[in-house]
């Protein structure tokens, strides 16, 4: 098996309260093979608010995809499209 994919979760006040807090249970809807090949963890700011006047929090990076208006649904989707390229 190769390295596995990391899923940072933006933690910062904005994307907590927008959605973000619920992401925190992504790790309870991954299917355990899924969950086998990712890395889940918090980051205090993934800073992608400040860059881009079109993306809305929360914010999820999904190895170096961003995923903005993140819910779990798209998170998975990311995770899945992500390591089919790997």
């Amino acid at each position: 098996m190769g390295k596995k994919l990391t899923v940072k979760i933006c933690t910062g006040t904005l994307c907590y309260v927008m959605g973000g807090a619920d992401l925190q249970l992504l790790d309870e809807q991954l299917s355990p093979e899924l969950l086998s090949r990712v890395d889940i963890m918090g980051s205090p700011c993934l800073d992608c608010c400040n860059h881009d006047d079109s993306a809305q929090a929360p914010f999820v990076k999904v190895g170096e995809r961003v995923v903005s208006g993140a819910t779990i649904s798209k998170v998975i989707d990311a995770i899945k499209d992500e390591l089919s390229k790997q």
